[in-house]
């Protein structure tokens, strides 16, 4: 009997050193945990960072070429041939078709040997008036003589600048059917094939300019007091989400429409790398309030108390300080932060924010650039 108290009595010894070793285990691990903090990751945090802040009008549109001309036939006749297909690079003057000048032979030689008649008809009658005039000054003949040769001068002079006027249109409807492109630029559309029968004022191309753009967009009456030329304007473009481009007012419509009260602004783009076509949609905003300022992305504000505030980390802990906000800037998705926090301050964003202060805070990737805000960019030259 007491061979089996003994052990009993041991087995409880062992057991209760077991849980008191297990008990300060736990404790220690939690110590352990304590002392490690809370680790986030790189997309967790952002810097504040002092740099260029605006806000203004937000507008979007579709990109338009800023310079494009739809060529057409100036006369009615058939297609020879075509010299340029669409996405074809051409400059000023280039020979884009040719049509049919057959019709348009005759008529030019026509002209051109009426005008050879006329001018020997001119050159007889000058030489029979200057004639006159010396017979006239020997007193061979009266003043009612020379009047004749005076006429028929004047009539000769008359059916010469005639003549070369007939000549003139032969010659400028046979250039007609040589059909070429009034810019430099690309050929967007080419609506006529060989064989194709054109009348005047048929399309033939279409010829756009794509080193720059436009961009039309409509602002609200009420806010135009904030728009005017020279503005930059920064702007997205779908395909290139992660890209900003840059603009400027050039024009302002002095009208407003009376069913939207909106006003037609323009935006000039330039856009000598062509990156950008007509017909991409735009997303943008007026930049009419513009400086340099501490910045960082609107979700490491919370809004959500009477007073904004940020959780930065300070000294290894999350520190939560209220701030004073300034203008947000809509296209970087950025707000300025005007008191409580330095350039260079790291902040937590989002869910990280619920982060009790005092607790340490430990980043992931240390080594990794923190979230910064894309800055506006042209178009790449």
């Amino acid at each position: 009997m007491h061979k089996y108290l003994s052990y009993a009595l041991l087995s409880a010894t062992i057991a209760t050193t077991a849980c008191k070793s297990d008990a300060k285990s736990q404790l220690e691990a939690a110590e352990k945990a304590a002392a490690a903090g809370t680790i986030i990751g790189n997309e967790n945090i952002a810097v504040a960072e002092v740099g260029p802040i605006s806000t203004g009008p937000s507008i979007s549109g579709a990109l338009i070429p800023e310079r494009e001309a739809t060529v057409r036939a100036q006369l009615s006749g058939s297609v020879v041939r075509t010299y340029a297909e669409q996405g074809q690079a051409v400059r000023a003057g280039a020979v884009l078709a040719r049509l049919d000048q057959a019709a348009l032979q005759e008529p030019y030689l026509s002209a051109r040997a009426g005008l050879a008649s006329a001018s020997n008809s001119n050159d007889i009658a000058q030489r029979e008036l200057a004639r006159s005039q010396k017979l006239l000054a020997a007193g061979a003949i009266s003043e009612r003589d020379i009047d004749v040769s005076r006429r028929n001068a004047i009539a000769a002079r008359a059916a010469l600048e005639d003549a070369r006027a007939r000549l003139a249109t032969a010659q400028k409807q046979l250039g007609n059917a040589t059909v070429t492109s009034p810019i430099s630029g690309v050929v967007s559309e080419r609506q006529a094939s060989a064989g194709d029968v054109v009348q005047p004022g048929g399309a033939l191309f279409s010829v756009v300019d794509p080193t720059s753009m436009r961009l039309e967009a409509s602002v609200p009456a009420d806010q135009l007091a904030l728009v005017r030329v020279g503005v930059p304007v920064s702007f997205t473009i779908n395909g290139y989400p992660d890209r900003q481009f840059l603009g400027r007012v050039t024009r302002i419509n002095p009208t407003a429409d009376p069913a939207t009260r909106q006003v037609r602004i323009y935006v000039s783009i330039p856009n000598s790398g062509r990156t950008l076509v007509g017909g991409l949609f735009a997303n943008g905003r007026i930049a009419a309030t513009a400086h340099n300022g501490i910045a960082a992305p609107v979700s490491a504000v919370d809004m959500r108390g009477t007073v904004p505030t940020v959780v930065r980390i300070k000294n290894g802990k999350a520190d939560r300080v209220q701030v004073q906000i300034g203008i947000r800037d809509e296209g970087s998705e950025r707000i300025e932060i005007l008191t409580g926090v330095q350039a260079g301050d790291t902040l937590l964003l989002g869910a990280a924010q619920g982060i009790t202060p005092g607790t340490p805070v430990r980043v992931s990737n240390p080594n990794d650039k923190p979230i910064a805000a894309p800055a506006a960019e042209g178009a790449k030259q």
